[in-house]
């Protein structure tokens, strides 16, 4: 089975977890925490950088320290993983949902004008599968509306629009360091912002809200979200290397291109915007509807051809949990529901050799009527 993602873990990873083993800091007060935090936040251009137990609770913090609470509403796509509406619904606020673009498969930023209201407190503006949402038309409504702006880059690491890394953008961005990212940390996320309130109020946040002169002393609940000097140890060592990644998956990204190019039935990433090339975080594909076959279909076949693979996302208003709680009865988003019935991304990973990349668009060809 090739498998949809394999990192590569043959830098300084071993040398890095080997010194905090006979250092003995292993916990989130060893030095590498410290360290990551400080170049990872250089290398998105921001002043701060906190680094939490993974790019969920990234998001979480970041909802937090910015307030948002009952009755208020934050603009965000359906097209994501649910742990972006995670903190809005618990927080009391309400997700107000936008649909994806056809082309980029991001957010239609066209459509955030029409969702404001007296209660927009936030945008969260969250990057898809390779390439950036268009930022500055974003950053333009909140300035002229006076609302914020999160970015959840956790797909985009090395990424950049107009030039300028993705993360630079939000009042406050996230990132995430699960295996299938450009870098890894096993588990771990990061929040980066040039704040100083913001960043001390995560910082706290994920201490618990111990206070420094009464540590078992709280005037706010917060969370254990803190990142281990372990795992620190392994983002150091992989941020040594992002730009040798991101060139990497745009070959792999180039090379699956050419290998499907003029499949009628597919329709494949958009290589470049006007203001971003594709990093292509995953390869994604979406089947054309006359094909008459899903993107579940299409993914058993595989399987059975050795390639695995993942869905795309299951849209926010289709959510079987959220509609329990009777949130975005009736609402329709069609090319967001296309996605999910028609997509599927194929092996990705950095360790993907071209033979694989190869036998997988062979493969990809061969189950398609």
């Amino acid at each position: 089975m090739i498998p949809v993602n394999e990192p590569l873990l043959d830098g300084n990873e071993k040398k890095y977890l080997i010194e905090c083993i006979e250092s003995g800091w292993i916990s989130s007060e060893g030095p590498f925490v410290k360290q990551f935090e400080d170049r990872f936040a250089t290398r998105v251009g921001r002043k701060y950088g906190i680094a939490v137990s993974n790019g969920t609770a990234a998001l979480d913090a970041a909802v937090e320290a910015l307030g948002i609470g009952a009755g208020d509403e934050v603009i965000m796509p359906t097209f994501t993983i649910i742990s972006c509406i995670n903190q809005i619904i618990r927080s009391g606020a309400i997700p107000v949902l936008v649909d994806s673009h056809p082309v980029t498969w991001n957010m239609d930023v066209a459509q955030i004008e029409a969702k404001i209201t007296p209660r927009t407190k936030a945008i969260m503006v969250v990057h898809i599968f390779g390439l950036p949402v268009d930022l500055d038309p974003v950053l333009e409504i909140a300035r002229r509306h006076g609302i914020k702006v999160i970015e959840d880059a956790a797909q985009m690491i090395g990424q950049t629009y107009k030039g300028k890394p993705c993360g630079t953008f939000g009042d406050i961005s996230t990132f995430s360091f699960y295996p299938n990212k450009h870098i890894t940390t096993g588990e771990g996320g990061m929040i980066v912002t040039n704040d100083d309130h913001l960043a001390e109020v995560c910082r706290s946040l994920r201490n618990l809200c111990f206070q420094p002169h009464k540590r078992f002393v709280h005037e706010r609940l917060g969370w254990n979200l803190r990142l281990t000097n372990l795992q620190a140890a392994l983002g150091l060592a992989q941020l040594e290397r992002l730009d040798e990644f991101v060139v990497r998956k745009r070959r792999m990204g180039e090379r699956y291109n050419e290998l499907l190019a003029g499949v009628e039935q597919l329709q494949l990433p958009q290589d470049k915007v006007s203001y971003a090339e594709n990093i292509y975080w995953v390869y994604g594909l979406v089947l054309a509807d006359p094909v008459g076959l899903s993107a579940e279909a299409a993914m058993r076949r595989l399987a059975a051809e050795g390639v695995a693979c993942r869905p795309f996302f299951c849209p926010m208003h289709q959510q079987p949990v959220l509609k329990r709680m009777g949130l975005f009865a009736e609402e329709d988003y069609p090319v967001a529901e296309r996605m999910y019935r028609q997509g599927f991304y194929v092996p990705s990973g950095l360790a993907l050799s071209d033979g694989q990349i190869a036998d997988v668009s062979r493969a990809v060809k061969g189950i398609l009527p």
